[in-house]
């Protein structure tokens, strides 16, 4: 299994609150990238906004980078839906690989 840092960029289409970016942070805490090697060296944020465009940074183990990829988006998604974003509210990037750290 390899380690992977995900990064899923979106919009936050009718801009986003305090309390909705930090429930939203709470439930993305234990994919936060800083628990990697890469994530502290690195000081990666497991969310940054600026103005509406948001990215997410999340740690995933996968088999390969395909598998990380979806995974980190269905873990977006699913915090994003609770906290009170619908799809259109929040509309997802693709997602691409920020890091590796591989196992052997």
């Amino acid at each position: 299994m390899t380690t992977y840092v995900i990064t899923v960029p979106g919009t936050f289409v009718h801009g986003v609150t305090e309390a909705s970016r930090a429930d939203l942070e709470r439930r993305l805490r234990p994919q936060d990238p800083k628990n990697t090697d890469l994530g502290e060296s690195e000081e990666l944020s497991l969310l940054t906004v600026e103005e509406n465009h948001f990215s997410i940074r999340l740690e995933v183990e996968a088999p390969d980078q395909a598998s990380a990829e979806a995974e980190a988006v269905r873990v977006v998604s699913g915090a994003l839906r609770d906290s009170g974003f619908s799809e259109n509210d929040a509309p997802l990037g693709p997602a691409t690989v920020t890091g590796i750290d591989r196992e052997f």
